[in-house]
């Protein structure tokens, strides 16, 4: 092995020559599946089979969903970055480093001597603005503020996404893991099939074990239980009654339906759907308590059934007026509208509620674009379409108003009109400025949004679980008296 030495002996890059001293954290490039790139990648674990070496690598500032096993002939061995000995942090391999940035909209104090006043006596939206002027002046990227988290989950899992920092809200049925768990970091399942669909996974799902070196898993695309092969998918077939998520149909319109399923009745298809929404979600760990949630599946229908396409999930009582706790499209469906359709009905589900509501935070990658383009549109609908209130006057909406006609929590609504520039200060107040190009834009984008929520066709009740929780109590109560 011939070695260069850059500083201490635990920094040096050394060029190898035997594949042999190669070991878990070491970082190296590597060639990536149908690319000509070589970047940066961080050894996870290492096998041997058919008389070679095969490597699980993660590519260090990309999603984990691209992490794959290699063989040796797609490492570059020239420049080889080795762990420390002392269990540093740099070039350790144990904690590979998130560009992190802050994906959920600031909660701002208002400053003193905040200039003019809103028109809606809105103080929030005064200090966020504000907040807003200082950073211009301190010069920092605009889209450092408001990218995504690289690398990170796409959004949206069983029960609530909850974030690995300390200090921050964890609900239910998700909880967060350690990145140096090696078992966790690694794909388990090679493929899945689920009804006609073959699908290969993005991540860790807890699956039993004895599922796990099988070259595909088959799944009920109806009760979503597993199996191990097809001939025992086709029995189960035979028995299997159901032909569309239990629960209530609550939504029909076309051949797109939305079935509402309690956590707490039917448990077994709610556990077997948060081990499946697993295989697309990152840093999350399940476990298995799903009576605190109601799960929102939306279904496609032909005449074998209704077939899975996505769905959402939030708690039945939120204190913080969270409106979902994950949400998912599956991926043979990612790109075709049906991500906004589940926002959208679940902002349908609020009007109904009479709140206004907003997503877990933090929001992963795909779940940040995605809501960001629902708030932009839909915000932007209401701005265009809004008539004077007199002759030569401009039309007049408040923050509030926009809240209560989309439900949209005026947080959201703030910083989508600061992430669209659309707010600039005026003769002593805040006016909305919007260009013809953007009113264009948008008349375009939503000629091309074929899916939309028709309120007429949604037939639900909201349910008070607060009541309903003390009733359990009391009953509960009244039994152990009983003698």
């Amino acid at each position: 092995m011939l070695q260069k030495m850059t500083g201490e002996p635990e920094d040096r890059e050394t060029i190898c020559d035997s594949l042999s001293s190669l070991v878990e954290g070491c970082r190296l490039p590597v060639k990536m599946r149908n690319s000509d790139d070589w970047p940066l990648a961080e050894v996870i674990s290492i096998r041997d089979g058919e008389g070679m070496k095969y490597f699980y690598v993660h590519y260090i500032d990309f999603n984990k969903r691209l992490d794959e096993w290699v063989s040796e002939d797609r490492l570059d061995t020239r420049k080889v970055q080795f762990p420390r000995k002392d269990g540093g942090s740099s070039q350790s391999g144990l904690q590979t480093p998130n560009r992190r940035v802050e994906t959920e909209p600031s909660r701002p104090e208002t400053p003193p001597n905040t200039p003019g006043e809103l028109v809606n006596g809105n103080a929030v939206l005064a200090a966020a603005l504000n907040k807003k002027l200082t950073r211009k002046r301190k010069m920092p990227s605009i889209e450092a503020e408001t990218a995504p988290e690289v690398p990170v989950a796409p959004i949206i899992g069983s029960g609530a996404l909850v974030t690995s920092e300390p200090g921050k809200r964890t609900s239910g049925s998700l909880v967060t893991h350690h990145h140096d768990d090696v078992v966790t970091r690694m794909k388990n399942i090679e493929m899945i099939e689920l009804g006609h669909k073959r699908i290969r996974p993005w991540y860790f799902s807890p699956y039993p074990q004895e599922l796990v070196n099988l070259t595909c898993i088959y799944i009920c695309e109806f009760c979503l239980k597993y199996r191990k092969s097809r001939k025992c998918l086709e029995r189960h077939l035979k028995k299997c009654n159901l032909r569309h998520p239990p629960g209530n149909e609550i939504y029909r319109k076309g051949v797109i339906s939305f079935f509402e399923i309690d956590g707490r009745k039917n448990k077994a298809y709610a556990q077997n759907l948060c081990l499946l929404a697993k295989l697309f979600l990152d840093h999350k760990t399940l476990y298995y308590d799903t009576d605190p949630f109601l799960f929102y599946v939306m279904t496609q229908y032909d005449a074998r059934g209704f077939h899975i396409v996505g769905y959402f999930s939030k708690e039945k009582e939120s204190t913080e007026d969270y409106n979902v706790a994950c949400i998912l499209t599956m991926p043979p469906y990612q790109r075709k509208g049906y991500g906004k359709l589940l926002i959208e009905f679940s902002y349908e589900l609020s009007k109904f509620e009479g709140k206004t509501g907003s997503p877990e935070k933090p929001l992963s990658d795909l779940g940040l674009l995605s809501y960001r383009s629902y708030w932009a549109q839909t915000i932007l609908d209401i701005l265009v379409t809004q008539n004077p209130t007199a002759d030569n006057e401009k039309p007049q909406i408040t923050i509030n108003e926009i809240c209560e006609m989309t439900s949209i929590k005026k947080e959201d609504v703030i910083s989508t009109l600061q992430n669209l520039n659309l707010i600039n200060y005026y003769k002593g107040q805040y006016i909305i400025t919007i260009s013809q190009e953007m009113v264009q834009n948008h008349l375009a984008a939503m000629e091309k949004r074929s899916l939309r929520i028709d309120s007429k066709c949604l037939h639900w009740t909201p349910k008070d679980w607060s009541k309903r929780a003390k009733c359990v109590h009391s009953v509960v109560g009244k039994n152990l008296n009983i003698k």
